[in-house]
């Protein structure tokens, strides 16, 4: 599994994660059933703290990502049926949010669309 943090970044630590660990699940990248590494191996890895990794791994298994099983460890959900349910709501999310932004910009659809057309 791929992780990075920035402290520079304006997005807390807990949620970079997050947003990681959710992308590689539904692309594909972590499977089913797959073991996350342990909360303890990450805060080392990553040089965060403890509590940081538990935050994110506490809201991966609030929003159905990951479970845990007692002793053994955390493993991702199967999405199943929920898959493209799950992606279409995250990105519906993060649209609205960033639309907010670009709209405070003063950015027209059409200047929007056309950026994303450029960048994509």
């Amino acid at each position: 599994m791929d992780l990075s943090v920035s402290l520079k970044s304006d997005k807390p630590i807990y949620e970079q994660l997050y947003d990681q660990i959710t992308a590689q699940i539904l692309n594909g990248k972590l499977k089913p059933d797959e073991m996350l590494p342990s909360i303890r191996n990450v805060a080392l890895e990553l040089s965060i703290s403890v509590i940081t990794v538990k935050n994110a791994w506490d809201l991966l298994a609030q929003n159905g990502f990951i479970y845990s099983v007692g002793g053994k460890g955390c493993f991702v959900s199967s999405m199943d049926g929920r898959l493209e349910n799950k992606k279409s709501s995250l990105v519906i999310d993060r649209l609205k949010k960033d639309l907010e932004y670009y709209k405070r910009l003063g950015l027209t659809a059409e200047e929007l669309k056309k950026l994303i057309d450029e960048n994509y």
